[in-house]
Order: structure tokens, then sequence, then C-alpha cells
């Protein structure tokens, strides 16, 4: 359902109180003006949207009756002869309700408006027509400070609800979008100086020249604005697809990498060089006894004179390890024989020598 409400700006609500206080009697007369429904969307991450339906019923000039109850006579019944005399052929669309203004009364519907508003509704073809209603009291006893109020009332199915009453001013205006079209029931003079001075300002579609060439250059701006997106677009596609093969040619390499290191064999150790200076010394304190100057042993471990200790000419000294295949046993043990007789020697010799 829509929420009703009533805008109407502060020189028509000044203009009817202006009036209703230089009058003798009660006034009564016919409002002209708009009605609208705005449908309001409100978007939110937090809950569904709410959709909120308002419909507007925007006052824009009266037009007053000379003497009161020319509208209707003692019954109720609507005259519309009177209606149509007194609106203009092309005004009676404009209707969207009427009005009146008491002194001294509260600020509620009586019998005889409640059905002159029923009638009216059915005499103009418009069951959405709404009721002013001003009233206006004494502050002080002396008359000198008065009060006045103003309401707004609608008929829905046979109820009378009171609406918001929205004063618009200079404050309130609406600030999303200008108006291309001038306000309707304008004066004459206004059109005449409208048309006259209308074509320096304002285009063929009613809208300033300058507010044209503003929707000509937001047009420009958002026409190169989607060149571009489209231009981003289409480098970041660009750049996706290149860091695809770069992913690729890395898992490549690293395949080939995994590759060549299972088909490597263990690399040879070189040869250990001999320490010459070493040997010399080991050669000079220990000149008669050749098996200090040996690097081959048997399997049994024991040393083997076999002049290593001579350097050649690339710094290097061979060194051989027998195997029993190439010693005979009685050869070998021959040798330890050997060997061990000339240790004992040597020690008992260094021995007598010591002591």
């Amino acid at each position: 359902m829509a929420e009703p409400s009533v805008q109407m700006s502060g020189i028509v609500l000044a203009s009817l109180m202006f009036q209703h206080v230089n009058s003798n009697t009660d006034v009564e007369g016919l409002v002209l003006g708009q009605s609208r429904v705005d449908e309001q969307i409100t978007i939110s991450d937090s809950q569904a949207d709410h959709i909120h339906i308002e419909e507007v019923y925007n006052v824009q000039k009266y037009v007053a009756f000379h003497e009161p109850n020319h509208l209707y006579n003692s019954v109720g019944d609507v005259d519309m002869e009177a209606v149509k005399k007194i609106l203009a052929d092309d005004k009676q669309q404009s209707v969207i309700g009427w009005y009146r203004q008491r002194r001294n009364t509260e600020q509620q519907m009586t019998f005889r408006e409640k059905i002159v508003h029923e009638k009216l509704r059915t005499s103009l073809s418009n069951p959405h027509l709404v009721f002013v209603l001003l009233t206006s009291t004494q502050v002080t006893s002396i008359g000198s400070t008065h009060r006045m109020e103003y309401a707004a009332f609608i008929s829905l199915s046979s109820h009378f609800l009171r609406v918001p009453v929205l004063v618009t001013n200079l404050g309130l205006l609406d600030q999303l979008a200008y108006w291309k079209t001038s306000a309707p029931f304008s004066a004459t003079g206004y059109n005449l100086a409208m048309k006259k001075h209308g074509s320096r300002f304002f285009s063929t579609n009613g809208l300033l020249k300058e507010v044209n060439e503003m929707n000509k250059m937001n047009e420009s701006l958002q026409t190169e604005l989607q060149k571009a997106c489209a231009d981003v677009e289409e480098t970041e596609r660009q750049v996706e697809t290149l860091q695809a093969e770069v992913s690729a040619l890395r898992k490549i390499i690293e395949e080939k990498k995994r590759g060549k290191a299972g088909k490597e064999t263990v690399a040879v150790p070189s040869e250990e060089k001999n320490n010459v200076l070493l040997c010399d010394a080991v050669k000079a304190l220990f000149s008669c006894s050749p098996l200090f100057h040996t690097q081959t042993v048997t399997l049994d471990a024991f040393p083997i004179p076999d002049g290593c200790c001579s350097s050649g000419s690339n710094g290097h000294v061979s060194m051989a390890a027998q195997t029993k295949s190439d010693v005979p046993n009685s050869s070998t043990a021959t040798t330890n024989c050997q060997l061990r007789q000339t240790l004992a020697r040597r020690k008992r010799k260094r021995w007598n020598t010591e002591s």
C-alpha cells in the first residue's frame, strides 16, 4: 500500500492564509496540481531489498469561490456546472482536491464535508482526491495574535485518514534532477517572457544550454571510460596468459633439472697430492729406515719398502695395494718375518745408543 503525503509550496500556503485572514466568512475552493507515485528501493547487504511506495499530492495552485456553499447545495450534491464555469477546459483534469477555511474550530472533518468529498470524487471520476483544511484560533483574549493550523485528509475505504503535509521551500528542493519544464499554471506574463528570451538560455528540449553541454561532456567521458576499461581488461587477460606460459616453462625447467640430476654419476675423487716437504723431512730423519718412507702395505697392514717418496715431474706419489692373488702366501710370510727381524734389530740399536 502506498503511503500518501501532500506537498505544498510556501507561496501557496502563505496565499491561502492571507486570503483566510482578509475574509469575513469561511472560504472554499478547488485545489489544482499533480499527483504521482514514487517508488524507493533500498538495497542493503544485511537484509532483503526494501521497497517503499509513496503517493505524493503536489499542490500548485488553488481556485477560490466567491461565496460559501457555492460548490454544493444543502444536501451535499456537487454542482458540476459551477465547477466547469469556474475552471477552464484544460484545467479540470488538474483538480486533485478541494479546501476549506474555518475559524475557531477543531481540525476534524465535519459530516457535511465528508459527504461533499465523496460526491466530488464521484463527479470528477477521481478516487484520489485530497481535502485541505485550514483553521485559525485566537491565542490572546484581545485577538491580537492568531494561530493558523493546516491539515490534509484523504478517503480510503470510507475512512478518512489524516496525511502529513510538507511545505517545500528553497532548502527542500529536489536536487537529484533539473526541472525540465516550468511549473504549470504560470502567469501569462511569465510565459510571454519565457517565449521571448528563452531561446537564449534554453535549448529545444527544454533544458538549459549549459546543461546540454554538461550532458555531452558526460557522455564523451563515459565513452572514453568504457574504452579505457576495455583496454585494461584486454591487458589483464594478456598478463594472465603470460603468467600461465611462464609457469609452464618453469615446470619444464624443473623437470629437466631433475632428469639431469638422476643421470649424473658420482665423480671419481682426484688423487691426493703428496706433501713433498714432509717426505723430504722424513727421508732426512729416517734415511736408513725405508719402511718409514713407504705408503704401500700388505693385506695384514705391514709396510713394504718401495721407494715411494721420489718426487716426479708432476709431484705425485703412486700408491699400490697388494692383493692375495698378486703375492703368494709363502713369499708374504717370508717377507713378514724379514720385516719383523729388521725392525727388532733397529729397535735394539736405538735403545743401545740412547743408553
